[in-house]
């Protein structure tokens, strides 16, 4: 009997030991991920961080949109030029045409990056992208396009601008570092500028070339010229620590390592409580390149009045550039705030232009490797500084999760830096039949003024299409020299993101 107790005694245990271990409920099925490369529909339908073209721990993507628009006053497509044509009132805005328009809202590109975790945390990341024209498959070049122009007299010019994109194998960019959870991401390469992400973060129209003149124009994103957007031997940082950020640039190296500058630093600074996201960008930069063509003139046997490459001095060749030289520091204040299904952005940018530290007065090679030879390059542009301020505002409003309205506002204030005030009245200059506007000189003050509106329908998660307008005028002394004083650009397009 006494057996019997002790048997009964330890079955109950272990069966209570055996029931301890059995899970008090049902644990919960977690459904399977949908296969996104079951089909062509499955596969537009996803995002590419949901379904990234992944192989051998590098990750593939590309960029293709294409439009086509209006503008009331605008130049021919340029092949070279990186937004194709000039959606902002530009000096050489023309007349009234139809235009291809490629990048309505995002340049086109193809490129690969790689994060491969390594130990502790700590990751090596890299990436290598490059910008291109959709219809004429170049690589993106926006000195190139100012050369396709030089000495041709502004009112027979096609689409042309300076550019951070100069041709190179890796125009948006070229990077390779290290990532920790902790502590941040440290990477070294041709880069985005602090000013350049802080655009695409807080612009209304997120920096599209289309809609947006601190997306078009560059001069916002490269701290007063556009060529200084992107650094091309920059060291960054970029932290997060909680709700706050901190981020830092220096360039390392001048013009010999394809820089647009002998020198740049960048220190930011951000925050996100409640929805509000906010940053601060303080910027600076030596030696700075603005790039310009030789002006054209009258001439040429059997060519229309003022044109043709005549007007080049004995010795200088086609390719060749002007440059304009400054020392430049930069506040930048941007915010936004997400509310429901509202997002109101807005932005400051005070720009300070100085002559610069070093005069090359025996020229040097700009990037691209187009010459700036002895002689063509002014480095007393700015005796007065110039103080330029850039202002925006914006809401978008999410009408459902596939489509979206945006409609934003844009300011440009120039100060007068014109040391003879005479200069400063009306411009009466005629050329071949245009009254030019604004006043004799560009170094008075002067306003930009831009409205832009767009919708933008995702009918799968990859594709955009869009439709939207931008209308920009210019007085004072940034319309000094223009053929017309306003442009309005409405476009449609469509975006594929793989």
């Amino acid at each position: 009997m006494k057996r019997l107790c002790v048997s009964l005694a330890a079955l109950v245990a272990s069966s209570a030991a055996f029931a301890a271990d059995l899970p008090t409920k049902k644990a919960p099925v977690v459904p399977e991920k949908p296969n996104c490369f079951a089909s062509l529909y499955s596969y537009f339908d996803s995002t590419p961080a949901d379904c990234p073209l992944t192989y051998w721990g590098l990750t593939f993507y590309a960029t293709v949109d294409m439009g086509v628009g209006y503008e009331t006053h605008g130049t021919p497509f340029n092949r070279n030029y990186p937004t194709g044509v000039e959606e902002l009132i530009s000096k050489n805005s023309n007349r009234g045409q139809w235009l291809l328009t490629p990048g309505g809202i995002s340049q086109s590109q193809v490129g690969v990056k790689i994060k491969e975790p390594l130990f502790g945390g700590l990751s090596f990341v890299g990436e290598v992208a490059t910008g291109f024209d959709p219809y004429s498959l170049r690589l993106a070049d926006g000195p190139r396009s100012m050369a396709n122009n030089t000495a041709i007299p502004l009112q027979f010019q096609s689409s042309n601008g300076d550019s951070s994109r100069a041709g190179q194998w890796d125009n948006s960019v070229g990077y390779a570092g290290f990532s920790q959870e902790q502590f941040g991401t440290l990477t070294f390469g041709r880069q985005n500028t602090l000013s350049l992400d802080g655009i695409n973060a807080y612009d209304p129209m997120g920096g599209s070339y289309a809609f947006s003149p601190i997306g078009y124009s560059g001069r916002a994103a490269g701290d007063g010229n556009t060529e200084t957007a992107r650094s091309n031997t920059a060291l960054k940082y970029a932290g997060k620590f909680g709700n706050f950020r901190v981020n830092g640039l220096l360039q390392i190296g001048g013009y010999n390592l394809g820089n647009a500058s002998n020198g740049m630093y960048q220190v930011g600074v951000g925050a996100d409580f409640y929805g509000v996201s906010l940053d601060a960008i303080y910027t600076n930069v030596k030696d700075q390149v603005a790039l310009a063509t030789y002006n054209g003139i009258a001439g040429g046997p059997g060519q229309p009045a003022g044109y043709g490459l005549v007007g080049l001095p004995a010795g200088v060749p086609s390719n060749a550039l002007k440059a304009t030289l400054s020392n430049n520091n930069d506040l930048m204040i941007l915010g936004k705030y997400k509310w429901n299904q509202f997002t109101l952005f807005g932005g400051f940018e005070y720009i300070r232009y100085s002559n610069p530290t070093d005069a090359y007065p025996n020229g040097f090679k700009s990037i691209g490797g187009f010459p700036v030879l002895p002689g063509a390059v002014t480095s007393n542009n700015y005796n007065i500084p110039l103080n330029f301020d850039i202002l925006w505002t914006g809401v978008k409003y999410a009408i459902n999760d596939r489509l979206d309205v945006t409609g934003a506002y844009y300011l440009y204030i120039q100060n007068n830096f014109e040391p003879n005030a005479a200069n400063c009245g009306p411009n009466t200059t005629v050329v071949t039949g245009y009254n030019l506007k604004g006043t004799a000189s560009g170094k008075c003050q002067g306003y930009l003024n831009a409205f832009s509106a767009m919708l933008d329908y995702r009918p799968l998660k990859r594709v955009d299409l869009y439709a939207g307008f931008m209308y920009s005028t210019v007085s004072g002394g940034l319309a000094s020299g223009f053929l017309n004083s306003s442009n309005f650009d409405p476009t449609i397009g469509v975006r594929v993101r793989f």
